[in-house]
C-alpha cells in the first residue's frame, strides 16, 4: 500500500496544480546558478487548456492533490511540460510514476516518443530522467522544437549552459 494514486486529471484538478508547482520550485532557491527556475508556476487557466487536451496526470493522497505531470501533444511526440511533486511526498516514488503513467498514455495514444527540457546537473532533474530510459537529444538542429523551447528558456532567464532536451522513443 503507497497511500497514493495516480489518475487523468481533471479539469478541477487545475486549481491546486500552481500551488504545487511553486512549492516544488521553492528547491530550486538551494542550486546555484540556474537564474529563474522555481520563480513562475503555469496559471490555472492554461493548467485547464493542457488538461482538455488529456495526456495530463494527477496524484493524490489522503484526498488532495500532491503531484502532477502536465503534457501536450506535438505531432507524434508527446512533450512534458511540468512535472512536480509536493516536497512533503517527495522520495516516496510519485514522480517516477507520474513519468512511467505518462510513457503508458502515450504508447497507448500512438505517440512515438516522449520529450522534455530540465536541468543537466540538478539531481531531480536530468539524472532522474535518464533512470527513467530518457537520453540527452546531443544535436538540437535535428529536433528544432525542442531548439526553440531551450532557446525560449534562456530568453526567460534559464543558463544555456545548464539546460538539456531529452527524449525516450516508445517501442
Amino acid at each position: 500500500m503507497t497511500g497514493w494514486n495516480i489518475r487523468l486529471a481533471r479539469a478541477a484538478d487545475a486549481e491546486a496544480l500552481p500551488d504545487i508547482e511553486a512549492a516544488a520550485g521553492a528547491l530550486f532557491r538551494d542550486v546555484d546558478d540556474i537564474g529563474t527556475a522555481g520563480t513562475h508556476a503555469i496559471s490555472t487557466d492554461a493548467q485547464r487548456a493542457y488538461i482538455a487536451r488529456g495526456h495530463c496526470l494527477v496524484a493524490e493522497a489522503d484526498g488532495r492533490i500532491v503531484g502532477f505531470v502536465t503534457c501536450r501533444p506535438e505531432g507524434r511526440e508527446l512533450a512534458m511540460v511540468e512535472l512536480d511533486v509536493h516536497p512533503d511526498h517527495q522520495k516516496k516514488g510519485i514522480g517516477a510514476a507520474l513519468v512511467r503513467g505518462c510513457l503508458i498514455d502515450a504508447a497507448n495514444a500512438g505517440f512515438s516518443a516522449v520529450t522534455l527540457t530540465t536541468f543537466r546537473h540538478v539531481p531531480w532533474n536530468a539524472p532522474f530522467y535518464a533512470r527513467l530510459g530518457f537520453v540527452e537529444v546531443e544535436h538540437l538542429d535535428t529536433h528544432p522544437r525542442l531548439e526553440a523551447e531551450i532557446a525560449q528558456e534562456i530568453a526567460h532567464g534559464l543558463p544555456a549552459e545548464k539546460r538539456v532536451a531529452m527524449i525516450k522513443f516508445l517501442a
